[in-house]
């Protein structure tokens, strides 16, 4: 039980290499359907794996071996972690847990401002236009949803771009890529191991989102060109995006726009050390990911994910055996 619980928390760590390995080489929205239930899974089974080392001294107690009619020299016998062991688990369980609830918390009242934000827009539409001349552009999820472009934005972008990043801001709302990024960042305020994997799937929605525009308009070059544009003019306005960044849309808070003019020139560049918005410059200026050049990095992440939730179910099922047998030798 011991291997069991320790291999449950140290399977979070495999967090990074998974987030790249299925970010760059899984088409967008299984990456980030992936990614958010790995997230979800690892951040759950290690908080599993600490609540059973919490157990484990409390089993051994007579009180509640008593209460619970079971033997608790058998258990106590068994070699189940105690001590210190469980006192540190309890501290980190607790912390892990109010870090959920804070977050928890956040976010809903979050969403609820922008919901009150959506609705207090001007307009029944989906579109929105501020005179604000700094290159702005996000979407705002609620009912409805809409769409905020400035003229700032609209003003540096020809017909087919305003196009595609309409196309893109859509792909947003009909995806509700917020709750992807919502359930990732909520795994990570439990276990910061896994904060990788939620900023993935960051970078997962956006990549989701370009490849829905590229469909709807129909030429992956142009939206490339709109992503590159969009992010040159936010970065020399310096738009203010607190609510963009928040909930997944077209900001410059998310992007090197150096090095975007520079991949955009090019074509290629120094991928590992680029922001997102080069890698993904990049992603539609190539051709695009087919299901078959992604299965390795699934199979590879099915069967991490796989033996974490292993571990985790033994383990549980050690300790439920344990007090079977316990409960059984009493009577």
């Amino acid at each position: 039980m011991r291997f069991l619980i320790l291999c449950s928390l140290l399977f979070p760590l495999a967090a990074g290499p998974l987030a790249r390995a299925v970010s760059t080489r899984v088409e967008p929205r299984l990456a980030t359907w992936l990614l958010t239930g790995a997230a979800l899974l690892l951040a759950g089974t290690s908080c599993g794996a600490l609540g059973l080392l919490v157990l484990s001294p409390l089993v051994r107690m007579p009180w509640l071996a008593r209460l619970g009619d079971w033997s608790s020299s058998i258990v106590a016998g068994a070699g189940l972690p105690g001590g210190w062991t469980s006192l540190v688990a309890a501290a980190a369980l607790g912390a892990a847990l109010l870090a959920a609830v804070a977050f928890v918390i956040r976010r809903a009242r979050a969403l609820a401002d922008v919901r009150r934000h959506a609705r207090s827009l001007p307009g029944r539409g989906e579109l929105i236009v501020t005179g604000d001349v700094a290159a702005n552009a996000y979407a705002v999820p609620g009912r409805p949803g809409r769409i905020v472009v400035s003229t700032g934005m609209l003003d540096v972008l020809d017909d087919r771009g305003r196009t595609a990043l309409l196309a893109h801001e859509r792909a947003h709302l009909s995806g509700r890529h917020h709750w992807f990024t919502s359930v990732a960042r909520f795994a990570a305020s439990a276990n910061p191991l896994v904060r990788p994997l939620a900023s993935a799937v960051d970078y997962t929605v956006e990549r989701w989102a370009d490849e829905s525009a590229a469909a709807t308009v129909g030429d992956r070059q142009l939206v490339a060109r709109a992503i590159a544009n969009a992010a040159l003019a936010a970065k020399a306005t310096r738009a203010a995006q607190a609510r963009a960044g928040a909930f997944g849309a077209v900001g410059p808070a998310l992007w090197n726009t150096a090095s975007a003019r520079w991949l955009f020139i090019r074509g290629r560049g120094p991928l590992a050390k680029a922001g997102p918005v080069p890698r993904r410059v990049a992603a539609l200026l190539a051709p695009a990911l087919t299901p078959r050049r992604g299965l390795p990095a699934l199979a590879a992440s099915l069967i991490v994910l796989g033996a974490a939730a292993l571990c985790a179910i033994l383990a549980a099922d050690h300790l439920q055996d344990l007090i079977s047998f316990a409960h059984a030798s009493v009577d």
